[in-house]
């Protein structure tokens, strides 16, 4: 079937599900409450705006993240095993919200619903589910929530992969002045620790022309800043009948006006290209932030993660980047504790963290999930051993991030304003071009808006200015 057709079929299933929500609203004596829990990455945070939409749209009502809804959904991450066991705790939870309201309808959808051994464990201890679907099938959800409402028993539409992407479903996003953009689906990489290409696919890209015209909806809309999605961004592009390039996508993203700020992740080393460095550098809306995962430090390690480039291959671009746009921020990711890590390889790590002074460091103690290479690898690291080691990379971590933040001190640099503080009211939050959060005096009015604040006083990852 073809996307338009698609698109036209399930436009049919919202018709059909404003006439279940209208029932149910008279049933009840009010439009049925919806709330869209979501776990893991910006994609999941972006594919819960396409489901939001779409409930909003059939006239459900958003009841933000209350689990006492008539309709709860949870989009499931299962990048870490600690990810599947807080879906599987919540679900206890809502079980005896169930009992108390025998109409409400419970989903799971995301990545963790892409395992098998998931969907048996579903159906076997947590019989009171509705619906079940995973990454592949979204633009179905319409669809199946009519299914769901008009039969019982539990509900499992699970693609194994697809190469089909539906344009133009509605889409309710969770701020006004900035928005997620998936540009492709998938991942060919195949990192030996990671179960995403399992579960997300094969890559796909969108086509050029539906992204440009999606950015330009939006900024018409007021969106100011776009985050361009992907597992690996830079190696967008290569599957298109007319092949493109991510530098060459950045630079039409570029001229589109009254856009103000470009973002993207995730970049993985081993793709990123001298004409990205060079379009990045003479641009004047992408950020100065570019998040580079290394993952270890070890040569050996990388290896056997099949990260496909060494220790000296990952410090030469990182310090490539930096000497042609020494303002950029650099973030990272690192795992520790992979099978048969050693403290030497740790030091490694310590030594690229502190040739490269990165920004900021999301570490993470190595989780064995099933199905990977690395699950069956001898030489599985102790957990004491992995916290050790660890703790001793956070130190380094953190030492050099505040160093580097704190370079900042005394300028006046722009703030696009996201939010009023959450711990005071009397300050709003907002984000520096390099992803540094600045706190400052302001109000809700502020909200959207890009403006000039000058850095007073760093707080180690963050700053509290002032506006100019």
């Amino acid at each position: 079937m073809s996307e338009k057709s698609e698109l036209i079929r399930q436009n049919e299933y919202i018709e059909r599900l404003k006439q279940i929500v209208t029932d149910l609203s008279n049933k009840k004596g009010h439009a049925p409450t919806f709330a869209v829990i979501t776990f893991g990455c910006q994609m999941n945070a972006r594919d819960s705006e396409k489901l939001i939409g779409i409930l909003e749209k059939a006239g459900f009502m958003n009841n933000g993240e209350n689990e006492k809804s008539d309709f709860v959904l949870y989009n499931t991450c299962t990048v870490r095993d600690n990810a599947n066991q807080k879906v599987y705790g919540r679900l206890g939870v809502l079980n005896g919200h169930k009992k108390k309201n025998p109409d409400m309808k419970i989903a799971l959808c995301g990545c963790m619903m892409q395992e098998p051994s998931v969907i048996e464990k579903i159906r076997k201890s947590y019989p009171f589910v509705d619906l079940v679907f995973g990454t592949h099938n979204i633009f179905k959800f319409a669809e199946l929530l009519v299914r769901m409402y008009e039969s019982k028993g539990l509900i499992v539409d699970i693609w194994k992969d697809t190469d089909q992407i539906v344009e133009d479903l509605p889409v309710k996003r969770k701020y006004p002045f900035k928005s997620g953009i998936n540009i492709m689906f998938g991942c060919n990489n195949f990192c030996s620790y990671c179960i995403v290409p399992y579960v997300r696919g094969r890559e796909r890209s969108r086509e050029p022309k539906d992204i440009i015209r999606e950015i330009e909806t939006l900024v018409a809309d007021g969106v100011v800043e776009v985050m361009l999605l992907g597992q690996n961004v830079n190696s967008y592009g290569k599957n298109l009948e007319n092949p493109i390039s991510f530098a060459e996508l950045l630079k039409e993203v570029e001229k589109i006006e009254g856009l103000r700020r470009i973002r993207f992740m995730t970049s993985h080393p081993k793709d990123l290209s001298d004409d990205l460095i060079e379009v990045m550098k003479h641009s004047k809306k992408i950020c100065r932030h570019l998040h580079l995962p290394l993952q270890s430090g070890s040569s050996r390690i990388l290896a056997q993660m099949n990260r496909r480039y060494t220790k000296e291959q990952y410090i030469a671009l990182a310090k490539k980047i930096r000497e042609e746009i020494p303002d950029i921020a650099l973030t990272t990711d690192i795992i520790i504790g992979f099978p048969g890590e050693t403290a030497e390889d740790v030091d490694e790590t310590i030594d690229v963290i502190r040739q490269v002074q990165y920004d900021n460091a999301f570490t993470f103690i190595y989780s064995k999930r099933t199905g990977t290479p690395a699950a069956a690898m001898e030489n599985q690291v102790d957990e004491a051993f992995a916290h050790e080691q660890f703790d001793r990379v956070l130190k380094v971590v953190q030492d050099t991030a505040r160093e580097r933040v704190s370079l900042l001190e005394g300028r006046i640099m722009e703030v696009l304003v996201e939010e009023l503080n959450p711990h005071d009211d009397d300050l709003v939050t907002g984000r520096l071009s390099n992803n540094i959060l600045v706190h400052f005096p302001g109000d809700s009015t502020l909200i959207g808006q890009i403006l000039k604040v000058r850095l007073k006083e760093c707080r180690g990852f963050y700053y509290y200015g002032e506006r100019v």
